[in-house]
């Protein structure tokens, strides 16, 4: 059994975003030299997740949509009353709802290996999907297998 990680950096640019990250997570399984096994995608941060999906545009405008109507910005997080907690720092940033769509999404995706190559279908792509951006960020990648 071998195990392959990489962290890799990304530059988000807007408060939702949808970053196709496939052929980033396809270069690390070829770096790694496993054939058979699986890749985890994790994301480290709480304002942000890794999500399996189609990659075309009218749909990740329909994503964006249905996170923005099912945790609207404009509504109240106990979160955002930093005044109210003395032992959390602001960094300038009123984000409860950033970490709300984020624990809808989750924090990573496995997908198994075959023959060195994912094992997802013609329409599946995986996402770094950001929700509190423009950030810099990172993401880690990890291949298991032989």
């Amino acid at each position: 059994m071998k195990i392959y990680k990489q962290k890799i950096e990304l530059q988000t640019t807007t408060q939702i975003e949808f970053i196709d990250i496939t052929q980033k997570v396809e270069a690390v399984i070829e770096s790694s030299g496993i054939r058979e096994g699986q890749v985890l995608v994790f994301s480290q941060h709480t304002t942000s997740g890794i999500a399996i999906n189609h990659n075309e545009a009218m749909l990740i405008q329909d994503f964006m949509r249905t996170l923005y109507r099912i945790v609207p910005v404009s509504d109240r997080y106990s979160h955002d009353l930093f005044e109210l907690n003395r032992a959390v720092t602001s960094d300038g940033r009123s984000n409860g709802h950033s970490h709300c769509k984020a624990i809808l999404l989750g924090a990573s995706q496995t997908v198994p290996i075959e023959k060195g190559k994912m094992d997802l279908s013609q329409k599946q792509s995986i996402f770094f999907v950001e929700m509190d951006g423009s950030r810099k960020r990172d993401y880690i990648v990890q291949v298991i297998g032989l």
